[in-house]
């Protein structure tokens, strides 16, 4: 549902809606349709909402969480936000995207700015052409407002690269944003620009998606065109929009499909109409679809992502989808015959960077002989560099491929689906550093069938989940409306804690709680601060008076009356105690709902301790 009162999360306050937009240029959470209205009336333009969106980059991007999430900002963005706010009030909006700034992931080619990969090998790099995807989002009157980060080549799901480093994930910034998209997928979710593009290999557009809470479709193949997206493997590789919510992805999606003389995989889709998917969102009931659940899938799930999974699946039964168990015959035999990054990629990137005029690095031997890539890459770069394409292999994997989307078919004819549903990735975000399991991406990219990643929930520890559902070949329209139907009933979209509406074009300050407790003997000093886009609470007190001694603990608690311990800040035979906390949700809640109590503990004193409120001082 659509409203021109916007709302927004504020940290201390924070995860809730908390009341309409004082700010017009305010871009926080906001739609591209409420975008569209503001712009439509006159309250807004499209040079403020490039000037509030680079404020949000300066502020969380650069600075608070440091995300770490864009590459490059376009120097010319205020200047054609400008041109395009007098054609607005010249002859009108060319349409939905008109003035509304878009992120790209920097493996799209740009003319105006370099496309590297996220490489230093490719650095300065500005090829010949554009992308396909990007002058279609300019024709349509959308402004690039700057490159995302991505993992290095596209080839990994973690998103750390040479050129720019680690992406961090907004939900939990010490935690990875899924990739190779995690640029885009963590810009978008912070609200770093209205909508963003990604490209999807294997996962690269569903895994950032299901670890940002967003929306994100890896189309069935030749439905949108890759020329001009830096390839990691042409018969696999597919590009798209990453989103909010099933609006936004409508609009990108109707824009950048269709046939593309420069893409011969886009020839299945020559002859057919042009995409609808924004006028179908609203077409399909859920009751009476049947969803075919890989149990397999789910099973080898960790527990919070299963948890999520299953109750969302529960409240689907519950609104009349039919949901059966389905497995896909030998489908782990299918996946590992199927797979052809390894055949494909050092041709593919060789052949790229020929076409589109790379003069300094002539291809992949150069990359690596130079050592111009991170080392999160080197095994893959290296084995690439030198293998020798085995032709015969190579055609054993396509013809694999056409076997696996058989096997999908069948069951989806067998069991009469509307779709099968599995969990977009089956592990939560690993820490920065470490190696990321769960990717569940190979069904659809192994056989070209479309898989859209929705938000399912998420984890105690705050963490999105990811819920995806497959569908036939082609059937993408009616899959989003499936989804939207999903998300009008069950949203689940959330904003990050640590990158709140700005204030007056800064985020919110630190809040400082005092900590005070007087007893027979002893007296309680200190204070709490919280700092909102870091998401740490400080801590520092002191213990004073003749019976110190005696005092055993010093504690936090949630709650009013008995409770147990939610954080320890001091133990026994200590008067001083200092600290940093990174805050849980619940921690986030009790701080924004001012119900943080302190509790002492002592031989002199009751069993229960004794207890007072944090005051904070806003």
């Amino acid at each position: 549902m659509k409203t021109r009162a916007f709302h927004f999360a504020l940290l201390c306050g924070c995860l809730q809606a908390c009341g309409p937009r004082a700010d017009a240029q305010s871009v926080h959470e906001a739609s591209i349709a409420e975008l569209q209205d503001l712009l439509r009336d006159g309250e807004i333009s499209s040079v403020q909402l490039v000037e509030g969106y680079l404020a949000r980059i300066e502020a969380y991007d650069r600075a608070g969480p440091r995300l770490n999430s864009i590459v490059r900002v376009n120097p010319a963005a205020r200047g054609i936000a400008a041109e395009l706010d007098r054609e607005r009030a010249a002859s009108g909006p060319r349409g939905p995207l008109h003035g509304i700034p878009v992120l790209i992931k920097d493996n799209y080619n740009t003319t105006d700015m370099p496309t590297t990969g996220s490489s230093v090998a490719l650095a300065d790099f500005v090829p010949n052409a554009a992308s396909t995807q990007v002058e279609m989002l300019i024709a349509a009157g959308a402004v690039v407002l700057a490159k995302t980060n991505l993992h290095e080549y596209a080839y990994g799901i973690t998103s750390v690269s040479s050129l720019t480093g680690q992406t961090r994930n907004p939900y939990d910034y010490r935690r990875v944003p899924g990739g190779s998209s995690g640029g885009t997928g963590a810009a978008v979710a912070a609200s770093l620009g209205a909508v963003g593009m990604g490209s999807d290999t294997c996962g690269s557009i569903r895994i950032p998606s299901a670890f940002n809470n967003l929306v994100g479709l890896r189309p069935s193949k030749g439905l949108s065109s890759i020329h001009g997206v830096m390839p990691l493997s042409h018969t696999q590789d597919t590009a798209g929009p990453l989103a909010r919510n099933t609006d936004d992805l409508a609009i990108v999606l109707d824009i950048v499909s269709g046939y593309d003389v420069n893409d011969p995989a886009t020839e299945v889709v020559r002859d057919l109409p042009p995409t609808r998917f924004r006028e179908r969102l609203g077409e399909v009931s859920l009751e009476g679809l049947r969803f075919g659940k890989l149990d397999s899938y789910l099973e080898r799930a960790d527990g919070a992502t299963r948890g999520v999974i299953e109750e969302a699946l529960e409240w689907l039964e519950q609104r009349g989808v039919t949901v059966v168990s389905a497995e896909i015959p030998d489908v782990t035999d299918l996946i590992s015959r199927s797979g052809v990054i390894g055949h494909e990629f050092r041709n593919d990137l060789d052949q790229y960077l020929e076409q589109f005029g790379s003069e300094r690095i002539a291809g992949l031997e150069d990359i690596v002989d130079l050592g111009l890539y991170h080392q999160a890459v080197d095994g893959q770069l290296n084995r690439s560099r030198d293998a020798e394409r085995d032709e015969e292999a190579y055609q054993q994997a396509l013809a694999a491929r056409a076997e696996l989307r058989t096997a999908v078919e069948q069951v989806f004819e067998e069991n009469e689906l509307d779709a099968i549903v599995y969990p977009t990735i089956g592990q939560i975000p690993v820490f920065i550093g470490e190696s990321q399991p769960g990717n569940n991406c190979s069904i659809a990219a192994n056989s070209g069938l479309p898989a859209l990643s929705l938000p399912a929930g998420f984890s105690d520890s705050g963490l999105p989940v990811g819920m995806e559902l497959l569908a036939g070949f082609l059937e993408d329209e009616r899959l989003l409306a499936i989804g939207h139907a999903i998300e009008s009933g069950y949203p689940q979209r959330r904003p990050p804690a640590v990158t709140p509406d700005l204030v007056d074009g800064v985020p919110p300050p630190m809040r400082t709680g005092i900590l005070q407790v007087e007893g027979e003997g002893f007296s309680l000093q200190g204070e709490i601060r919280v700092d909102p886009v870091q998401n740490r609470l400080e801590y520092e007190l002191r213990l004073s008076g003749a019976d110190v001694d005696e005092i055993s603990a010093v504690v936090l608690v949630f709650d009013e009356g008995p409770a147990p311990a939610a954080l320890n800040l001091l133990g026994p035979d200590a008067e001083v105690a200092a600290g940093s906390e990174f805050m849980t949700p619940r921690l986030r809640q009790a701080v924004a709902d001012q119900s943080l109590r302190i509790r002492v503990f002592g031989s002199r004193l009751p069993r229960e301790g004794v207890a007072a409120p944090v005051v904070f001082d806003n």
